[in-house]
């Protein structure tokens, strides 16, 4: 059996997610569109499956036991793939992963998610797509952690965070990497089960949260 199938494992979070389960010695299944962009990671653990989540993917999530939904659109599409991908792929996940029998399913989602009318137009569908995937999780009777980061920065990662709205907006925000390492222990923690856990910087180590 599979411990985990990342689907998204190419993408900035999805990537460093997989390395650092790779690294503490799950056996990763990675769902991506081009293989290629995973050439850099050699690991007996890793296997690569190449599919379009616009279309059927089913037939990867056989023999897993957890998955990580750590897929987007990307800040340059527009909405119609924010729809696709965001909401109606990430909605096919959890019903291929109840399909199949996998056992958890970890979710990253967004700062925002659970009210969309409560930030800036311009990124509501983005956050309108976020929020319908996730209740449909939710309510899936899949054991589930829904991550729900601030905005994303490319700085290293400094291993803590905090979970509770900073006081200023602006500083509602979390690097990548850090990211990345709260999707590994939310993988290894069944604590994590049937929670959703905001992630901003901070100053508690994020093996705390979980």
């Amino acid at each position: 059996m599979t411990d985990v199938l990342v689907i998204g494992a190419s993408g900035n979070v999805g990537k460093m997610a997989t390395q650092q389960l790779l690294e503490n010695e799950f056996t990763v299944k990675a769902l991506v569109r081009d293989a290629s962009k995973l050439s850099d990671i050699d690991s007996d653990n890793l296997s690569i499956c190449e599919r379009d989540l616009e279309d059927d993917f089913s037939d990867v999530f056989h023999d897993c036991h957890q998955v990580v939904f750590a897929a987007g659109s990307g800040g340059s599409t527009g909405a119609d793939k924010t729809l696709l991908i965001d909401l109606w792929a990430a909605r096919n996940a959890v019903e291929y992963a109840k399909s199949s029998g996998t056992q958890r399913f970890v979710m990253l989602s967004s700062v925002g998610a659970d009210a969309p009318d409560d930030l800036p137009s311009d990124i509501k569908p983005y956050l309108v797509a976020k929020h319908m995937a996730d209740q449909h999780l939710i309510t899936s009777g899949l054991r589930y952690t829904l991550l729900r980061p601030g905005t994303l920065l490319d700085e290293k990662g400094a291993g803590m965070m905090q979970n509770t709205m900073p006081k200023h907006r602006n500083d509602a925000v979390i690097s990548r990497e850090d990211v990345a390492t709260a999707i590994r222990y939310a993988v290894g923690s069944p604590a994590s089960d049937d929670r959703i856990i905001a992630l901003y910087r901070g100053s508690h180590p994020i093996k705390s949260f979980f």
